[in-house]
């Protein structure tokens, strides 16, 4: 089902870029032109992370065929995609070919809108099979390589820029008590001690029986 699809009883524009006349082929099935059109994209025809500068070249080479119900409209067409990685956000830059074809109903077929474009008089839009077809294309997480590392999840650097980046291994934070006991002084149990030594092995003391029932938690 196409992702986009747009009916107005507003007239087409003849001068807009992907208007294209079809006077040419009259109303003779089996009457065939071919074209190759350079023009300028439409506006978002993109995804969150991808897609066509606005403005930027789109070119498309197609066929436009007469036949009983219309006129049949095939070909590919060609764009540059522009973008950032999913998952180190890097900048990507692609070129993307899609396939087109979209039948267009006479202004007084019995089709239904939403199973036939439609023609205005000799008149047939180009940018809603476009708009399908390069979206539908479109990757919604995009990578600038398939073997993309990403970013540090504990500073955000590129990962891809720093083979080599680590940090410190982290330290539960349950454990920290006992880390500050093995890294500090050892001071012992004396009675004659100064009383600022007395009260920094209570502490000690302290943080080390807070350090072993965080450790018998965690085994539980």
């Amino acid at each position: 089902m196409p992702v986009y699809r747009k009916f107005s009883a507003m007239r087409l524009d003849p001068r807009s870029p992907l208007v294209v006349n079809t006077h040419d082929l009259g109303r003779r099935p089996g009457v065939m032109r071919e074209r190759t059109l350079s023009l300028p994209a439409p506006v978002d025809l993109r995804v969150e992370l991808m897609g066509v500068r606005p403005g930027s070249p789109v070119e498309m080479d197609i066929r436009l065929e007469s036949v009983l119900e219309g006129v049949l409209v095939s070909g590919a067409a060609q764009v540059t995609l522009t973008g950032e990685c999913a998952r180190c956000l890097g900048p990507i830059e692609d070129d993307l070919e899609v396939a087109l074809q979209e039948l267009y109903v006479y202004p007084e077929s019995d089709a239904e809108e939403d199973e036939a474009a439609r023609l205005d008089g000799d008149l047939l839009d180009l940018e809603p099979v476009l708009r399908d077809a390069v979206v539908l294309a479109l990757p919604f997480r995009p990578v600038c390589r398939a073997d993309c590392p990403g970013l540090c999840v504990d500073c955000g650097a590129r990962l891809a820029d720093d083979s080599g980046h680590q940090h410190a291994e982290s330290v539960d934070p349950r454990w920290l008590g006992l880390a500050a006991l093995q890294a500090g002084p050892t001071v012992l149990a004396d009675s004659t001690a100064p009383s600022d030594q007395r009260g920094t092995k209570d502490q000690l003391e302290q943080t080390a029986n807070a350090a072993a029932l965080a450790a018998g938690e965690m085994k539980e």
